[in-house]
């Protein structure tokens, strides 16, 4: 090869190293998303987290121009799921659907191999719902103070399925416990659904449920309903009584779902899928389907991840004391 000619390669070389920075910058500035979200949940199909999660997942698709995909990881009241979460590439494509239990709970009841505090990502609180008191039809007592009076006669006799210790159910069965003095025996699921299920069929007397999948067996009377646990009637079911007009004052439960990311997310994929989760849920249609599922959107100031992080903080100083006195730990 002429001296010419080497030159002439040397220069090819030194102008195309030149320009690898310049196409990796450009790759990694690509816009997010480029390909499928998986969304993770730790409760199974058809059960209240699981339905709600699929009304958004359709609406965000829209919004983000990409599949999002809905993967169901159940067992260990869904600390299996947040964990494959937490383990995942911090890149905004697996996300975690937390709750009260998976995401404050667990780490008082759970030898996690994680940090619910430090370990995830806040993305956007996404809905809340108020429990319901609710037994099998021949459960004695046809309003909420016979049921308590009758509890109270009979401890421990009476059977309450949960979707896991320390999960939604459990909880709000524990804040029953507390505010009445009664006791029940709680029996544990894979799910809200499957527990409730069980209480339909016989096999189980009574429950703390969510409305959303409790509604429509309620309505066939099929499952009998004492009251809400909220200071307010449900619209969809305005003859149950509040448990303030019932007979057990201030007996609240209220499980909320949220959205998390790994650790180390970038704040431009979090600011990026929080509003996208803030303009899904003014979306009328969703709104529309969650209303009538008894499910309530909170307001965008709500939605913050700032906010998500303070409400987790906040759960955590009033649920860790209840649930350490209550000795639910498995190591």
């Amino acid at each position: 090869m002429t001296t010419r000619l080497r030159r002439r390669a040397v220069l090819r070389l030194t102008a195309g190293a030149a320009g690898l920075p310049f196409l990796g910058a450009r790759a990694r500035a690509a816009p997010y998303p480029t390909r499928a979200i998986t969304i993770v949940i730790g409760y199974s199909v058809g059960g209240a987290t699981d339905t709600t999660t699929r009304i958004l997942a359709d609406r965000l698709q829209q919004l983000l121009a990409q599949p999002v995909v809905v993967e169901n990881v159940t067992g260990a009241n869904g600390s299996i799921a947040v964990g494959r979460v937490v383990r995942a590439a911090p890149d905004g494509y697996t996300l975690s659907i937390g709750d009260l239990g998976t995401h404050v709970v667990n780490q008082a009841t759970y030898a996690l191999p994680y940090d619910v505090q430090n370990d995830l990502t806040p993305i956007a609180l996404l809905r809340s719902s108020a429990f319901l008191v609710v037994a099998k039809p021949s459960m004695p007592g046809g309003t909420l103070q016979e049921l308590i009076t009758w509890l109270r006669a009979n401890p421990e006799k009476a059977t309450a399925g949960t979707g896991g210790v320390g999960g939604a159910e459990h909880l709000a069965g524990l804040t029953f416990e507390n505010v009445t003095g009664i006791r029940v025996r709680f029996v544990s699921y894979r799910g809200g659904l499957q527990a409730l299920q069980d209480t339909l069929t016989g096999q189980i007397d009574m429950g703390f449920a969510n409305p959303l999948i409790s509604i429509p067996h309620i309505r066939a009377a099929t499952l009998k309903a004492y009251a809400v646990m909220d200071r307010r009637r449900l619209a969809q079911l305005p003859d149950v009584p509040t448990v303030d007009e019932a007979g057990a004052p201030g007996a609240y439960y209220t499980s909320w779902t949220s959205l998390w990311a790994p650790k180390g997310t970038p704040q431009e994929i979090i600011a990026r899928l929080n509003a996208a989760v803030i303009e899904a849920s003014t979306d009328p249609r969703l709104r529309a389907r969650y209303r009538a599922l008894a499910v309530d959107v909170p307001d965008a100031d709500q939605q913050t991840p700032a906010a998500l992080r303070a409400l987790q903080q906040a759960e955590i100083a009033k649920w860790w004391p209840i649930v350490k006195a209550a000795k639910l730990r498995f190591d």
